[in-house]
């Protein structure tokens, strides 16, 4: 049985070797997430490397950091406690210490008002602003903890006018399509047009890197709708959103992202804290169980691990997790015959996405079958959420490994063809070869006769034997 939600695993230069990224592809991994919050350029290069030596079908997205705040790294940390005062000045390079806290955003006072709530290192100590004295914010804490550099910032409901892209965040981006990343993953997308800005980048280097848009406050989910106009998926980053939003808001917020991806036939990958418990442990919590299933049967793309991966201390255990979760929740999921696609660039395409899967939900079909030049085709299918998997023929490895984030799409790479016949007998003959359909299955094929690079126009039903004397 093929898992057709996939997995994004966080991986860590410090715990990075052929052996192990094979030991995670083999589990389950299908995507590579680096964290560039945690790593620099040379480092990022090392696992690149790691990863393409592994196979040239694992895809690498990697984080941006985006418009985010964080407490400084000069000073002492400063522990606080219940009731405590502490000023809050905006200043990078200030030294925290003696009651004072400084924080990476210089206008901090311009935009926080009395009342508002600073959650610092994902909500772990809260700070109440009771006054805004110009030029600090005096607050105080609700809470006991000590404060570290270079934590986390985050203040509910302020709209805090800070740059789309910081110089880092261009950089890694440049370094990104270098080198032949797949996915650009731009954090707090807060309306399109921190997309837009990645985009001019992308377009002035001609390249095919696709953005996930990580949707991280309520500013991104009320602009949900012109966001998904002009990116290719998104991550529903549930780390922030819990913090920016009500965390008991947060699980309808998820579905109803899920439903606008699946609608927009866009990506749409459920992060933070899957399989947190087995950063330390062996194994899972029955909640993150549940958690892991309630996304796949909301019907996300993807779902992702963090630290799980990155420095925990049973990663592959985790992935496996991840893989038998989704084999039981995949044998209960059935068509949906209420799916209906917005943003169809091509009604031909999305006609015959749908009808070929309700074919397989009334015929004994094991296997559709689709060769795509731009990956289109197959993101149709995927958005229909069939019960049969797809195998796309892509020729082009990018677009294939694009394809690694998308339900239910298993993507090949194969070398180009003009002719619908050279399609399908190679096709055809590959997956028997590699053992993804026999002989005597029926196959559903849907191909371009006019030449792939113009897009599906026919929808073929038929054994695997009668294809292979017809066309090979």
């Amino acid at each position: 049985m093929l898992k057709k939600t996939k997995i994004v695993a966080t991986i860590s230069d410090e715990k990075c070797d052929v052996e192990f990224i094979r030991e995670l592809f083999e589990a389950g991994m299908n995507v590579v997430r680096l964290n560039t919050a945690h790593q620099n350029m040379e480092e990022a290069k090392k696992v690149i490397d790691i990863i393409r030596t592994v196979s040239n079908r694992i895809a690498i997205l990697i984080d941006t950091k985006g418009p985010e705040i964080r407490t400084s790294t000069f000073g002492e940390e400063l522990t606080v406690n219940t009731g405590d005062t502490v000023k809050v000045y905006g200043n990078p390079k200030g030294e925290t210490g003696n009651g004072v806290l400084y924080v990476s955003y210089p206008n901090i006072t311009k935009d926080i008002s009395k009342g508002d709530y600073l959650l610092i290192d994902d909500g772990e100590i809260e700070l109440r602003v009771v006054e805004n004295e110009n030029d600090y914010l005096e607050c105080q804490s609700t809470c006991c903890g000590t404060i570290k550099f270079r934590k986390s910032v985050n203040i509910p409901n302020a709209k805090i006018n800070l740059p789309s892209l910081t110089a880092k965040d261009i950089d890694f981006i440049k370094f990104a399509i270098k080198n032949d990343v797949d996915f650009i993953a731009h954090s707090f997308v807060r309306t399109k047009q921190d997309v837009l800005d990645i985009k001019k980048i992308i377009d002035k280097h001609n390249s095919d890197i696709k953005i996930i848009a990580k949707i991280e406050n309520q500013q991104g989910v009320d602009n949900i709708e012109e966001i998904l106009d002009h990116t290719y998926g998104i991550m529903v980053a549930r780390g922030d959103l819990g913090i920016e939003i009500p965390a008991e808001k947060v699980p309808n917020i998820q579905r109803y992202l899920i439903n606008k991806c699946i609608e927009s036939k866009k990506p749409v990958i459920i992060a933070t804290q899957m399989l947190h418990s087995m950063i330390d442990h062996p194994r899972p919590t029955r909640a993150e169980i549940n958690d892991i299933a309630s996304a796949m049967y909301q019907r996300a793309d993807a779902v992702m691990l963090s630290g799980e991966t990155a420095y925990g201390q049973y990663p592959v255990d985790a992935v496996k997790t991840m893989t038998r979760v989704a084999y039981e929740v995949e044998r209960e999921l059935d068509t949906d015959p209420n799916i209906t696609l917005t943003r169809i660039h091509n009604k031909i395409t999305a006609t015959l996405a749908r009808n070929a899967v309700w074919a397989c939900s009334s015929l004994p079909i094991k296997a559709i079958v689709v060769d795509t030049m731009s990956g289109r085709t197959g993101r149709y299918l995927s958005a229909f959420r069939g019960k049969v998997p797809v195998y796309a023929m892509c020729y082009n490895e990018t677009i294939m490994r694009q394809l690694a984030l998308s339900f239910g799409v298993m993507a090949s790479h194969m070398e180009l063809i003009d002719s619908r016949d050279s399609f399908l007998s190679d096709a055809i003959s590959k997956l028997v070869e590699n053992n993804k359909i026999s002989t005597d299955d029926m196959v559903l094929v849907i191909g371009g006769s006019f030449g792939p690079s113009n897009g599906a126009s026919f929808l073929e039903i038929s054994e695997v034997n009668k294809l292979m004397k017809k066309h090979c």
